[in-house]
């Protein structure tokens, strides 16, 4: 029963914060248009200029561009969940705020996708059947990477294995939640989300009236969803049950 109580109560803390968050920051609901404006342009233009043998520095840059568009949207919620407040200039140091961490979590996914290939190729698995399995156990293992990269101060490896701990001590609490708000995303939108470093639902490029509708309660659903698991994390991850009991008493 304490279990059960516990949830119910970090939940409505949790619940009313984020309320309180996306009114105050409902800007952020509108960043998903500017990412996908940037990442077409950008691309558009590395993909342009850097063709041939130059098409090897094409991916690197645009794996820089990617990570630095996750930086921007994760330290624009670092500062919703600390401060309750993002301005201009938040946006504009966001992109290079994070983005060493972001990216050395990126050449840390190469290096395991590309090891991931010689074990397929040695031992003669099944490749789809085996990144089906790989990706939902990193997708519920890591589930809180982003949270534990912009909410502690941590080397990328280090918060790699502190969001995996974190899963294992806090499961119930943190998976239910997004199960039932990634559930309840996909229902309405029919978005399954699937990146860890998801930054916004895709548009699909539909410029009827009920579709842009759909798209921006879509992406405030999606808003709601990752400031309520930045401060679901935040109490969790300071907190432990019998602390959160014991304070529930005053």
């Amino acid at each position: 029963m304490d279990i059960i109580k516990d949830f119910m109560m970090i939940n409505k803390q949790v619940f009313k914060k984020t309320l309180n968050s996306l009114k105050n920051n409902g800007v952020i609901i509108f960043t998903g248009i500017v990412y996908m404006i940037l990442n077409i342009a950008i691309f558009s233009v590395v993909l342009t200029i850097f063709k041939g043998i130059l098409s090897i520095f094409a991916g690197i840059i645009l794996a820089i561009v990617s990570a630095s568009l996750i930086s921007n949207y994760l330290y624009l919620l670092y500062n919703i969940i600390n401060y309750n407040r993002i301005t201009f200039q938040d946006f504009k140091d966001g992109f290079k705020y994070f983005l060493r961490k972001v990216y050395t979590v990126f050449f840390f996914a190469w290096i395991g996708s590309y090891l991931l290939s010689i074990i397929q190729q040695i031992l003669g698995f099944n490749a789809y059947i085996l990144n089906t399995i790989i990706t939902i156990s990193i997708f519920f293992i890591l589930n809180a990477l982003p949270e534990t990269l912009y909410l502690k101060v941590l080397e990328p490896m280090d918060s790699i294995m502190y969001s995996i701990d974190f899963i294992k001590d806090n499961w119930f609490n943190w998976l239910l939640p997004n199960i039932l708000f990634y559930g309840l995303l996909y229902y309405l939108t029919g978005n399954i989300i699937t990146d860890l470093f998801a930054t916004h639902l895709s548009f699909g490029f539909n410029f009827g009236i009920p579709s842009i509708i759909k798209y921006l309660l879509g992406q405030g659903l999606f808003s709601f969803i990752m400031i309520y698991r930045g401060h679901l994390f935040k109490l969790l991850s300071t907190s432990t049950r019998r602390k959160r009991m014991f304070m529930n008493k005053f």
